[in-house]
């Protein structure tokens, strides 16, 4: 652990002075709230010389896990009082995701053909958030990540981690790959990751024993740690995602934070996956009638592909989100624990703005048949496949 914080501190001396101006990216995880609680330590211990300006950026994608962020809410009144400038940063109001797929009808998100969501509600809002901050400032800006390779101490600034990287923070490695490449943004943004050598044991240790401690902040880390399975967290390896993350195999963090007593009255929330699978579903979705031409040119390569949400899809899975939340609540406020908020009331009146000003994602008019309608069959050839059987051919 010594070595390790040693190694973080010659990595901040070698490239910290050269920047003026600091930037750390912060999901509320264990990997960046690791990061950025002991960069302020060295700071404040003087172990490391404190830049002109530094700013935090917290990205928050209304999706994290209650523990996350009510940790995050406290280690952001902690900053404040420190006088470290916060930023949150989220995406405009119809792309966050609750009102991007029940306002909007985009289907949930899936790993092959349409994994919006990690772009859409973390990448773009901070590279925005970053171009705001880098048109007040002259120079660069030194963007410092939690991004963990996790297996040695070699840095390399080309990494790319996938959300399923040794318990990685989704999102994390497309910071780090991303930001420096982004248009307007080249030259003006360097990335450092200097926990990068850290294994997950050490992440651990520092958010559960270290960081609490008064002599090294006093920070509200412990429930991060407490969140993923408290001292047995490293065993887990539980990834940081959103609740009931579309684009995950296995709840292991909702699961582990539920079999904590503390945090079971949250149970209703194993709901949400399965809802996501079920819009999915043919019933629940729009579809191409025929083969659709690519702006006057090409068939596209997939026709009579599926589409957007119904409307009634929408609302029986509104429906279904604003119960999870009430379930949850109601026993919140009889155990006298946090209330959570999935769906809050400016997200619900643009939702139902959305859906009563029938709303269509881009190239869909809405007078398309629904998924499960049977309908000939038409190949990206133009070639058509007739019904064997229904009535026009009885």
């Amino acid at each position: 652990m010594t070595e390790s914080i040693e190694l973080t501190v010659q990595s901040m001396q070698a490239y910290g002075p050269a920047h003026d101006h600091w930037g750390i990216a912060w999901s509320g995880g264990k990997d960046s709230s690791a990061t950025l609680t002991l960069i302020m330590w060295l700071i404040d211990s003087g172990k490391i010389a404190a830049p002109k300006t530094l700013t935090v950026f917290y990205a928050d994608t209304r999706q994290e896990l209650p523990p996350l962020a009510i940790a995050a809410e406290q280690i952001m009144d902690e900053l404040r009082e420190r006088g470290i400038a916060v930023e949150v940063v989220r995406a405009p109001l119809d792309k966050w995701f609750m009102v991007y797929i029940l306002g909007r009808g985009v289907p949930p998100p899936n790993n092959n053909t349409l994994r919006w969501c990690t772009r859409q509600i973390k990448i773009d809002p901070m590279e925005q958030a970053l171009r705001d901050r880098l048109d007040q400032l002259d120079g660069q800006i030194l963007m410092i990540t939690g991004v963990r390779q996790g297996e040695s101490a070699i840095r390399d600034r080309r990494i790319e981690m996938s959300c399923s990287k040794d318990g990685a923070e989704c999102g994390q490695g497309w910071y780090q790959q991303v930001l420096p490449n982004a248009k307007g943004l080249r030259g003006r943004i360097a990335t450092l990751a200097p926990l990068l050598h850290w294994r997950v044991c050490h992440v651990w240790e520092w958010l559960k024993h270290w960081a609490p401690r008064a002599e090294f902040g006093d920070w509200s880390t412990a429930m991060i740690a407490d969140a993923y399975g408290g001292d047995e967290a490293e065993e887990i390896n539980a990834r940081t995602g959103c609740i009931g993350c579309p684009l995950a195999q296995e709840e292991k963090a909702l699961e582990t934070v539920l079999a904590l007593p503390t945090w079971s009255y949250l149970a209703p929330l194993r709901g949400l996956k399965p809802l996501w699978r079920e819009l999915r579903e043919p019933q629940h979705r729009l579809k191409k009638a025929g083969a659709e031409r690519l702006k006057g040119g090409p068939i596209a390569k997939n026709p009579q592909r599926m589409g957007p949400l119904t409307f009634d899809a929408r609302l029986m899975a509104l429906d279904r989100v604003l119960g999870i939340q009430a379930q949850c609540n109601a026993s919140a406020r009889y155990l006298g624990r946090p209330a959570i908020s999935l769906i809050n009331a400016e997200e619900e009146a643009r939702i139902r703005e959305l859906i009563a000003l029938e709303t269509w994602p881009q190239g869909w008019d809405g007078d398309e048949p629904t998924g499960d309608t049977v309908m000939e069959v038409v190949y990206q050839n133009g070639a058509v496949q007739p019904l064997l059987f229904g009535e026009e051919r009885a």
